[in-house]
Order: structure tokens, then sequence, then C-alpha cells
């Protein structure tokens, strides 16, 4: 059986693994990058990527050059124009990123809202759709872009350096806004004229498991790597996670972390107002996603606020409580959940409380949060339910780090069975298996 180094690229770091199937029989620590944060922009350097992604790699030793193929799963969108050398023009904007609320508008004005979601199978959701940040660029900064050679994802900038194709995969293509997602046609004629940008500045659309490269000497240098080693196209990280769950029509595959992703994967796709819809990359299949955008984040934003001289313990045992007792804990305070925004709103919604009086405590706020943030996951099976797919009981799921997965999953109604699963991005990679171009 062909190995893989595989490549898990999130919001924050870097892990490289060395696969056969999906066993991992070797495993980097997390190589970390910063974003920088200002306002509503959220952007990662270009060149601190690449240089965590070598430190990674280079943590796996000779073993990395000795792989068959490498594959990488990338936080999407990762958006990025490059020059006909491959260097960055702008900074990578990652899916964070909210400053493209006008542009979103304009774009829906110009397609129409029912139209852009019938061939995308999204509206032009900031953050969640990258053709709104292309259109800020070319709003606010034309002259940039004039230097364009490619403009693409995470994955696309990093086969340019590793590579130098000029590639994407299905799921990426997806959250690009100009693709035909909901018939997988390629590249849309009139989205793109409806932005004003050149299709011959889009990559070429491979199935995820495609071979859609060959290392360069010189990347083979920089990055630790064999020179002439297969790299496949790559996919989305929630993709390689669902294909590691099985990527069954009507399965569910829920992570929780910082963020809190719940994503149901079909055959026939059919888009709504608030989820996203987008390919899954390969075997022709799709993905209806709803996420909540911040959920750890949320309660320990509450922690640094309210509770900072507690010890952690003290703490996680405070929101378990909590949790158990209900909303009868939150002295009639509501929270509505939006501390990073949405990512299926174009006019972006912010948190906050109601309901608080001169009685109000720091511990019903707490309580607050943790049963605005339950209510909200229990929302989203009745919106996945009506794409018409029925929801399969058997979960699988991942991350839930302080159990807050149970948590999150608490007034789920109807009957569940969940599933746990480690490593679910990484050894879903391991199931690209690789065909030749």
């Amino acid at each position: 059986m062909s190995s893989i180094l595989g490549l898990d690229i999130g919001s924050s770091s870097v892990i490289a693994g060395i696969l056969r199937g999906t066993k991992v029989l070797k495993e980097s620590p997390r190589t970390f990058f910063k974003s920088q944060c200002a306002g509503q922009r959220v952007e990662v350097a270009p060149e601190s990527l690449p240089d965590a992604v070598a430190r990674a790699i280079s943590s796996l030793g000779e073993e990395a050059k000795n792989a068959d193929y490498l594959a990488m799963a990338v936080m999407c969108p990762a958006w990025v124009a490059m020059d006909r050398d491959g260097r960055a023009l702008t900074p990578i904007i990652t899916h964070q990123d909210r400053r493209s609320v006008e542009e979103a508008a304009g774009i829906e004005k110009r397609i129409g809202k029912s139209r852009h979601l019938k061939i995308t199978g999204c509206r032009p959701f900031p953050g969640g759709i990258s053709s709104t940040t292309w259109a800020w660029y070319l709003a606010h900064e034309p002259a940039r872009l004039r230097k364009a050679d490619l403009v693409g994802h995470l994955n696309t900038f990093l086969h340019r350096q590793l590579t130098g194709a000029r590639v994407t995969d299905p799921s990426n293509a997806s959250f690009t806004g100009l693709y035909e997602t909901r018939k997988l046609r390629g590249w849309s004629h009139e989205l793109c004229a409806g932005l004003g940008v050149s299709e011959s500045l889009l990559p070429q659309v491979l199935e995820a498991n495609k071979v859609a490269g060959s290392v360069l000497p010189g990347a083979a240098s920089r990055f630790g790597l064999r020179a002439g080693m297969p790299v496949l196209t790559g996919i989305v990280d929630g993709s390689a996670g669902m294909l590691f769950a099985g990527a069954e029509h009507g399965k569910l595959f829920n992570v929780t972390g910082s963020t809190d992703v719940l994503a149901l994967c079909t055959t026939k796709p059919a888009p709504q107002e608030r989820l996203l819809t987008r390919a899954l990359g390969i075997d022709g299949k799709f993905l209806a996603v709803s996420t909540l955008a911040a959920v750890a984040s949320a309660i320990y934003w509450a922690r640094d606020q309210f509770f900072s001289e507690w010890p952690i313990e003290q703490f996680r045992k405070e929101f378990h409580r909590l949790a158990r007792l209900g909303q009868k804990a939150s002295g009639g305070v509501v929270f509505d959940p939006c501390m990073a925004g949405e990512r299926t709103s174009i006019v972006q919604r912010k948190g906050a409380f109601h309901g608080i009086t001169l009685a109000t405590t720091r511990t019903h706020l707490l309580s607050a949060i943790l049963e605005g943030l339950i209510l909200a996951s229990a929302e989203r099976l009745p919106l996945l339910a009506a794409t018409g797919t029925p929801l399969l009981p058997d979960v699988a799921v991942s991350g839930g780090g302080d159990r807050l997965d149970k948590i999150l999953r608490r007034d789920w109604q109807g009957q569940w069975r969940f599933h746990p699963t480690t490593d679910a991005t990484m050894r879903g990679l391991g199931l690209l298996i690789p065909e030749k171009p």
C-alpha cells in the first residue's frame, strides 16, 4: 500500500504526518503560525505559512522524503493573489475576515440572490465565499491585482510553491463563489463576468485525489522533500474529516473546537440560505454545512473577562455544572452567540446579552452563553433536514476538548449515536487514493 505525506493546515497551525491507509505512522507536533487581526480584517503573512509547513515536515526527518505521495487538507476560504512566479501579491485572507460586507451586497445585487444561490449553492457570505474578498481588492487595491497571474486558495498557493501547477479541487472551488458547484461544471462565465475578473486567473479544477504535479527541485530543498514526489490536488480540511467519517449520503460529522462545524454529506445538493453548500471534493458528493463561529472561544472569553482569578479546573467544573442545570441558571439572561459573526450572513451580527438587570451575576452570564450555544447547536438539525436528505442516526464527532461537544448536543431532538474520531482530517487524507491525471 502506498504511503502519503499528509499536511493538515488549519487556522493557526500545521501538522504533518506519514500515513498508510488511514493509519498514522508518524505525526509532527503542531507548528504554529500567526494571524494578523485588525478590526474586521484577519490575514496571514504569506511567507509565514510555507515556513510553518517546512518546519512541520522537517520534524518527521528523512521519512518525509520517502513517502509515495503528498496530500494536503487546508482551511478554507484562504484567498490569495499571486504573480507569474507564484509569489503572493496579497496576504492570505482567511475565513475569519469580514471586511467585504459591502462588496458581498454588491455581488448579490448584480447577480440576484436566487440566481447566485442556484449556481454556487450559497449566498456570497463574507468569510464563507472568497469572491467577496476578490471584489474588495478590486475596489480598494486595484493596482495590486493588475499584477496578478493566478488567484486562488491556500492549496493553489502551496501547489504553486511546491510543483508550479495552477490547480485547485472542487471543495476549494466551491468556496470561491465563482464555481458552478451544484452541477460541478467548472468556472461560471456568468459569475466571473459579474465580478469583472478573467477566468484565465483561475486555477484548473481537478478531483482531490488526482496527481496534480511533482515537487520541483528548488521546492524539495526548501521544504525537505524528495524532488519529483507526486502531489495530489488536495482538499478542504472538513472534507477530509468527512471522508474518514464515511462520506455516505445522510452522514453527519460534527467538529467542536473554537468553532463548531456540523456537516451533512449528500449526493443531492439542495441549497438553503442559512447553509453553506459545497462540493466534497471527490466522488461527485456534496456537503451542507452549518457553523457556529465562536464556541470554545466564547466560553473562554467569559473566563478571561469574569473568572480570571479562578484556576482553569474550577472554571471547567463550573460551566459543566451550569450546563446540567439548564436555563434556570441564567437568571433570565439570554445570549446571542455571534461573537465572531456568522458564516451564513452578509450583514454580520454581533454577540449580545439581553435581559440583564442589577441582579445579574457573572454566573448568570456564563450560563446564558452556554444556553445560547446549546440552542444554536440544536437549531441546525431542522435546517439540515430541510435539504431533503434523511439524517442518519450515527454521527461522527471530533474535537470536543473539555467535553464541550457533549454540552452542545444536550438538546438535540431525536435518537442519535455519537462515534468519536481522532485525527479525522489527517486520516481522511489517507483515503485520497491517488489517480494518474
